[in-house]
C-alpha cells in the first residue's frame, strides 16, 4: 500500500505503476458527465483561472456527491473519458479516479502527461465514512453533479493505467 496525499507532485505520479494499491488522503475534486465538459470548455477558453480553483496535482473522482455519499461512476462514458486529456494537459490533473476500462489511446495520453487512472470499488457507504468535508465549488445549479471538493482520509484505489500500460490489456 502506498500512502499518497494531494496535491500530487510529478515525482509521486512518476513512481506509480499498474497494480499499485494506493491510499489517497487530502482534497479531491468530484465531477462526472454534466460538469467535466464545462471544466474542459473553460480550460480550453483560458477562463478557468477566474474561478481560483487550482486543479494542478489534483484528482478528479468520477462521481456525484449526494447525501448518501459518493461512489464511482463509469469512467469510459464519452463525456468523462473525453475530459481526461484536457484535464491532464491544461488543468494539471494527475489522477483520474473511477471505474471501468478506458481506451488504449487514453492510456497512452495519460503516460504522455505523467498522469494515471485509478479504479475504486463501488463502496459508497465506506467512502462516506472516509469523507470529512464537502464543498460545492462550481455550478451549484447541477445539484449533486456540480463540481465538488471533498476532503478524504485513506481512500483506497488501484492504479489501472500508467506508463502506457493498463490492467485491461
Amino acid at each position: 500500500m502506498k500512502h499518497i496525499g494531494t496535491p500530487f507532485s510529478e515525482k509521486v505520479i512518476a513512481n506509480l505503476k499498474v497494480g499499485d494499491v494506493v491510499s489517497i488522503s487530502g482534497y479531491i475534486f468530484c465531477g462526472r458527465d454534466a460538469v467535466l465538459p464545462r471544466i474542459c470548455k473553460e480550460l480550453e477558453a483560458g477562463v478557468w483561472d477566474k474561478r481560483s480553483i487550482d486543479l494542478k496535482g489534483g484528482v478528479i473522482f468520477h462521481t456525484a456527491v449526494s447525501p448518501a455519499g459518493v461512489g464511482p461512476t463509469s469512467s469510459n462514458k464519452l463525456e468523462i473519458e473525453g475530459s481526461f486529456e484536457t484535464l491532464s494537459k491544461l488543468g494539471g490533473i494527475k489522477m483520474h479516479l473511477g471505474k471501468g476500462a478506458i481506451k488504449p489511446e487514453t492510456v497512452k495520453m495519460l503516460a504522455e502527461n505523467n498522469a494515471v487512472f485509478a479504479i475504486i470499488p463501488p463502496v459508497t457507504a465506506l467512502l462516506e465514512s472516509q469523507t470529512s468535508e464537502r464543498e460545492c465549488v462550481a455550478w451549484p445549479e447541477l445539484g449533486m453533479e456540480a463540481l465538488y471538493r471533498i476532503k478524504v482520509e485513506n481512500y483506497q484505489a488501484i492504479i489501472a493505467a500508467a506508463k502506457r500500460e493498463s490492467i485491461y490489456e
